[in-house]
């Protein structure tokens, strides 16, 4: 039985995502802040589960986090990013702390992640890495050049490490998802309002018309696209977008 890692794992995409991996049969180890949110989705998982309370910004923490997953089973060889958050202030207005926030959480945790990951997966000659980036990664929108940059960021390192490993086994993927119906979508729906003056309902209708569909992405849908590349090893280097079709490439 395979071991995943899903950082992000307490709510959302990764809950979603830890859930999925769970029911196609693998062990599923959950970190993230919370642990209080993580013992909740344990509490959801059908398999084995493993709560690992971190915080990814931390390069001890990651350290710690996989220390705990391979002393309790065995090396990670899923590995799912999707612990992220977002920012949005005009460019001009960007603070330098707004910019490291979105870098560290949204670039160099994945990094950090994957980087540990790589020698156990190379040397078993199987391993699957998805990030959960954005359609962000994909184009430039208004009021989020730190956010943008970062996913742009992880991306090119999903891209890379695809190109570099492709023989050895291990595949790298992004998933780019539009606008989910998650808590991250509700922190913006609630900074639409306060800078607009709309109410809640507007603001999350005006996102939902942002994909073509009319409506949010669930986190299952994200998810699936996930399991996709977990389940494809033909797979390798692509940033798939899950976004109702707002990016089409």
């Amino acid at each position: 039985m395979s071991v995943a890692l899903v950082t992000g794992a307490g709510r959302g995409i990764g809950r979603a995502c830890a859930l999925a991996l769970s029911a196609a049969g693998h062990r599923v180890a959950l970190a993230a802040r919370s642990e209080a949110e993580l013992r909740a989705v344990a509490a959801e998982i059908p398999g084995e589960s493993l709560v690992v309370p971190t915080d990814v910004t931390d390069p001890a923490a990651v350290e710690a986090m996989y220390a705990a997953v391979e002393s309790a089973w065995s090396p990670v060889s899923v590995l799912v990013l999707a612990a992220g958050a977002g920012a949005s202030s005009p460019l001009a207005e960007t603070s330098d702390e707004e910019w490291q926030r979105m870098l560290d959480l949204n670039l160099t945790a994945p990094f950090r992640c994957l980087r540990r990951a790589l020698p156990a997966m190379t040397s078993a000659g199987h391993g699957r890495v998805v990030v959960v980036a954005s359609v962000a990664s994909k184009r430039g929108e208004p009021r989020i050049a730190a956010y943008s940059a970062a996913k742009h960021g992880v991306l090119g390192l999903v891209r890379a490490a695809a190109a570099e490993l492709a023989r050895t086994g291990v595949t790298v993927n992004a998933v780019c998802p539009g606008y989910v119906d998650t808590p991250m979508t509700d922190d913006s729906v609630a900074r639409i309002a306060a800078r607009t003056g709309r109410g809640e309902n507007e603001a999350r209708a005006l996102l939902a018309r942002r994909q073509p569909i009319g409506r949010l992405v669930t986190p299952d849908e994200v998810a699936d696209a996930v399991m996709l590349c977990v389940a494809n090893g033909a797979v390798n280097g692509q940033g798939i977008n899950v976004d109702g079709g707002a990016v089409q490439s």
